[in-house]
């Protein structure tokens, strides 16, 4: 390192600070500080801080100074970089039309093993956000977008800068992201949206449902429709994919906030009524993975909930009908169960030692789901008087198998200390007595004549997710159901005791043991996501994405751009 030439610098840094409104004819003195971007460690920290500091006084020079700044930007020496990072903003501070070249140069340094150094971008592209929130977006899609075709080396820039929108435009808030600003995302995004793999898919759908779009009922529309087209093409379906699977599992769960009694679920509900469950023999699980078809069947009970009018109620009903059966133990012939109640009264206990397994978390999620549709048909189920016979035979059946149950379980969780009322076994068990209790209740409006379909529950797993006016509205109607307990107590049927009227209290010990696949996707997803175009597994078209264990939408299908709506 020369002292002469750090004297030197210091020097022309006085000149031009002291020359005030005659700056401009001091060229040479600022190419000269332009010129130490080639000297020492020392001398490229110090150029950029003084190539920034006087940018605005050389238009001339712009380019130069330009260059000379994304030089440094790229030095060998961390130090030096980091500066030259830093000083960045100042550039485009008061000449907004560099601020697309330098948010374009700032998203590609995000590529960076240096956390220290990503922090240091992350400040940069946040300050000129700041100071031109619609020029640095611009910078920063294009990027995104260059980087969709270009070499694998810069695809870690692509989900870096979609991972820093999804975070820091947030953050930044309607402030700085003007309606401009707030527009072009909009329109970005859903351009990504044409070719997204599953994280990229989670980031984007936060960025629209913070948007404009996600606080209307038309634009809730519109994000759902943007939704439908990713997930669901009929062509693009295969059952046997637990990768294909996953995309439609992940799709609905992001869907699943926008539906409301403004925004319908009949477009999803539809799906999985025409293709899901036709084929529900033959989806699998990866190996090692979740119960994939409980997954299913909770966002599919989920979704019904909100489901509009639809065609062809009646085939609707009973494709849920059919899978339904599939999950519901068979009655025993008369002789066996009067041999069976016999048992049962002597002995309760050894009675349930005896009892078939049950899915009873399966059973909640499809008899939901058959309730929901029925409301909107309620005589679609009694069309068909000895397809009915079998349901009610198989509810029977199912309702008093829940009884030894839910009296041991009572038991067990009632009288609790406070450690071990807050204890995750009794809070399994709580949960496993309110999805019993769940399915008594609506047992109860299939056995009404003709079956009504009035009852309200709400789904055993929705608890950990559910909004301040969704806990509202379950207080209201807990205290519902507890006013008219007494009136509903000795309904015939399924029900000895009334003990299906208790709400919080009812499961099986085959429902304890499934309730751990309740807990609800998280941030999700959170995990998710592919499309026969992008999610894992085989990938055409960008297989580069490989290289970084990602799971890509575009697997052995057609591209996950197959529709071109945007």
């Amino acid at each position: 390192m020369s002292a002469d030439n750090i004297d030197k610098l210091y020097e022309n840094y006085g000149i031009l600070a002291d020359a005030k409104d005659d700056i401009s004819k001091h060229e040479k003195e600022y190419l000269e500080i332009l010129a130490a971007v080639k000297g020492s460690d020392k001398e490229k920290r110090l150029a950029s801080q003084f190539i920034a500091k006087f940018f605005s006084n050389f238009p001339n020079l712009a380019e130069q100074a330009i260059e000379a700044q994304f030089d440094l930007c790229e030095d060998d020496d961390v130090a030096t970089r980091k500066q030259a990072i830093k000083d960045l903003p100042l550039l485009c501070k008061d000449n907004k039309e560099h601020t697309q070249r330098i948010a374009d140069i700032l998203a590609q340094l995000l590529q960076s093993d240096d956390a220290t150094e990503i922090n240091v971008v992350t400040n940069s592209l946040v300050a000129i956000i700041k100071g031109d929130p619609k020029g640095s977006l611009v910078g920063l899609f294009s990027q995104i977008h260059q980087s969709t075709d270009s070499e694998v080396t810069n695809e870690i820039v692509r989900e870096r800068c979609i991972k820093f929108l999804a975070t820091k435009v947030k953050q930044l808030g309607r402030e700085i992201i003007n309606k401009e600003a707030e527009d072009l995302i909009i329109a970005e995004c859903k351009k990504i949206l044409e070719d997204v793999v599953a994280e990229e898919f989670e980031h984007i759908m936060e960025l629209l449902t913070w948007s404009r779009l996600g606080k209307t009922p038309a634009g809730k529309k519109e994000l759902v429709q943007l939704v439908a087209a990713l997930a669901f093409s009929p062509d693009d379906w295969h059952p046997e994919d637990p990768e294909n699977v996953d995309r439609i599992i992940q799709c609905t769960q992001h869907a699943l906030p926008l539906f409301s009694t403004q925004v319908d679920s009949t477009q999803f509900v539809d799906f999985f009524c025409k293709h899901v469950l036709p084929s529900w023999k033959e989806i699998t699980s990866a190996d090692g993975a979740s119960d994939i078809k409980m997954e299913l069947l909770k966002i599919f009970a989920e979704i019904t909930e909100y489901c509009g009018e639809i065609e062809n109620v009646q085939a609707k009903v009973n494709a849920v009908y059919d899978l339904l059966m599939n999950y519901l133990p068979e009655a025993p012939v008369e002789n066996e169960t009067n041999s069976e109640n016999k048992e049962k009264s002597d002995n309760t206990t050894e009675d349930t030692k005896t009892l078939p397994s049950l899915q009873f978390s399966h059973v909640e999620c499809a008899l939901f789901a058959l309730h929901s549709l029925c409301r909107k048909a309620p005589d679609a189920i009694a069309t068909d008087a000895t397809r009915l016979k079998d349901l009610r035979l198989r509810l029977q059946y199912t309702a008093r198998l829940t009884q030894g149950y839910i009296k041991k379980l009572k038991e067990v969780t009632q009288g609790k200390k406070a450690d071990d009322a807050n204890s995750e076994e009794n809070k399994l068990k709580i949960a496993a007595l309110k999805t019993t209790s769940n399915i008594n209740t609506l047992i109860r409006d299939i056995f009404r004549t003709p079956p009504s379909f009035k009852s309200k529950v709400q789904l055993s797993f929705q608890s950990v997710k559910k909004t301040d006016r969704e806990e509202k509205l379950e207080k209201s109607e807990e205290k519902d159901k507890h006013s008219s307990a007494h009136q509903k107590r000795h309904r015939p049927i399924t029900f000895d005791n009334g003990d299906s009227e208790e709400s919080p209290e009812k499961r099986s010990r085959s429902g304890d043991r499934n309730l751990k696949m309740y807990t609800p996707p998280s941030g999700k997803y959170s995990s998710r996501l592919n499309n026969a175009g992008r999610f894992s597994g085989p990938s055409s078209g960008r297989g580069r994405r490989g290289g970084y264990g990602r799971r890509d939408f575009r697997n052995s299908g057609a591209p996950f751009r197959r529709r071109s709506n945007y």
